[in-house]
């Protein structure tokens, strides 16, 4: 595996690469690689001749009150990690590299990137979507590998690759889960034990919804009560949002309709802020 650390450098490598005919995926990552990390890894493996995997701790898509000096970090580790999964190139910079003195261009995909996560988040999709843009500059991929567990997030970048026309194909992993169902994130190290123990009632909420319209219900407010009442029995220290949103628009919706929709979470436990949702088949209601 080589690693790369300079942005021009990363540059002359997908240049070479694409002369040569290759076909490049990029997977990005913020580090400390776990499982969900990995098993993208094992998807771009599948689809292209080189698999660029990014890691880089984004200080634009943390908000001033939020984790970022503390977010968890070990390079040697992760580039072990990246390597025994399958990466051929580990592009690593840091962060004078990425935003060097002088940097003022941001992008900004509107609507979609205001609402729920960008509602409690307000400058975190705009940090999102410069930093992915700039990567998918950096790195020339024809392919990148996001995973579903950050739903409102593949919804923001697939939008700015349409309005911006890029050539980039997205591929959507699903979610990897631990084995009581939680799923995996870096942030769960956060969690004390019974943090820990309590969250898996993300997942178990989620299992319990899908059921609810499996029967027939498909009025939201009745959902989003039993989903609250599921919740506020796991101990949280605080819900920011219970909702489900159209696939393809990301606009909630008061009353389900098919053929899919998602449910998302945002729950706090302690002091960790975790996210998971659901996509729900929802078939149509019988006259």
């Amino acid at each position: 595996m080589e690693i790369i650390t300079a942005v021009r450098d990363m540059q002359s490598k997908a240049k070479q690469l694409r002369r040569e005919g290759k076909s490049i995926v990029v997977v990005p990552t913020m580090g400390f690689l776990h499982e969900g990390h990995l098993s993208l890894i094992e998807v771009a493996r599948t689809i292209a001749d080189v698999v660029v995997t990014t890691l880089f701790v984004n200080p634009t898509q943390f908000g001033p009150d939020e984790d970022f000096e503390r977010y968890p970090r070990d390079q040697k580790r992760d580039e072990q990690l990246a390597e025994h999964a399958g990466t051929d190139i580990l592009f690593a910079p840091d962060t004078k590299e990425m935003y060097p003195p002088g940097h003022r261009t941001v992008v900004v995909t509107e609507g979609i990137s205001t609402v729920l996560e960008g509602k409690f988040r307000p400058m975190h999709f705009r940090g999102v979507t410069t930093v992915v843009a700039k990567l998918f500059h950096i790195v020339k991929p024809h392919h990148a590998v996001f995973g579903q567990k950050d739903a409102q997030q593949v919804a923001v970048i697939r939008r700015m690759i349409e309005d911006l026309n890029m050539d980039v194909g997205l591929i959507i992993a699903p979610i990897l889960r631990e084995d009581d169902g939680l799923a995996m994130s870096s942030r769960n190290v956060y969690l004390d034990p019974a943090e820990r123990k309590n969250a898996t009632a993300l997942y178990r909420t989620l299992l319990s919804v899908k059921e609810f319209v499996g029967r027939g219900e498909r009025d939201v407010s009745v959902l989003r009560r039993e989903m609250t009442a599921l919740l506020n029995e796991a101990g949280h220290s605080g819900i920011d949002y219970v909702t489900f949103v159209d696939k393809e628009t990301f606009e909630e919706v008061s009353r389900l309709e098919g053929p899919e929709v998602v449910a998302l979470l945002a729950v706090r436990f302690g002091k960790t802020r975790l996210i998971d949702n659901m996509i729900i088949p929802v078939t149509p209601e019988t006259p």
